[in-house]
């Protein structure tokens, strides 16, 4: 996987020339292992904007990788961020997803300008997931492809969609804190909940207990 940009540093890289970036102490919660498979978690405060998280997954002695980076604004009135990027057995996907967690509607000439972004790649083919409860909040903007021998792509795509998220945040309208804290944690909440690929394989094994501190304490920070 040469030439690829961690998600973790492109996204914190471009906060920290902003804002200030503050690490959080998780405890043992920093790196969870079981069954072969092995998830290093990173939080932070990003002072005048939200939290940060950064998680890594390995498996099957690294022919499995996964990279997650959650972005929750309670600040400013801007989507929830949620960058993917799987690789296994060759195949990579790629995932930049926004959700509709706002308290006012978010401005169509901002969403046009990832879908630029996801134009531009039109010719990768498609991630196609089976239906999720998320699916009527997840912005059509989002970026989800997949394919062999991609990794320059998918982090060129990348790139451009945390640059493109970046100069919004700054311009972004302020908001109430609590108010957008609330929409971020019922995100969060019904994750937990209802589940998802990934939530669904922590709690199998580590324990509903370690699967909601982790998913609403650390990756959203709203507990």
């Amino acid at each position: 996987m040469g030439n690829r940009r961690e998600l973790g540093d492109i996204v914190k890289g471009l906060l920290e020339k902003k804002y200030k970036v503050v690490p959080e102490d998780i405890g043992s919660d920093a790196r969870l292992s079981r069954s072969g498979m092995v998830f290093d978690t990173r939080s932070y405060t990003v002072e005048g904007v939200g939290h940060l998280c950064i998680l890594d997954m390995k498996a099957m002695l690294g022919l499995m990788k996964m990279e997650t980076v959650v972005l929750s604004a309670f600040e400013k009135d801007i989507p929830l961020v949620n960058f993917d990027w799987v690789s296994a057995f060759g195949r990579e996907t790629q995932l930049n997803e926004f959700y509709d967690t706002q308290i006012s509607p978010y401005p169509q000439e901002k969403l046009d300008e990832f879908m630029r972004i996801k134009d531009a790649d039109s010719d990768i083919a498609d991630y196609v997931s089976s239906a999720a409860w998320y699916d009527g909040i997840l912005y059509p903007c989002s970026y989800r492809k997949t394919g062999k021998k991609m990794t320059q792509r998918f982090s060129s795509a990348a790139e451009k969609y945390a640059g493109a998220f970046m100069e919004q945040l700054e311009s972004a309208a302020a908001c109430d804190p609590g108010a957008k804290k609330e929409k971020v944690r019922e995100f969060a909440e019904t994750l937990v909940e209802k589940g998802g690929p990934a939530v669904n394989q922590v709690t199998k094994l580590f324990g509903k207990e370690t699967a909601e501190r982790l998913i609403l304490g650390h990756m959203y920070g709203v507990r």
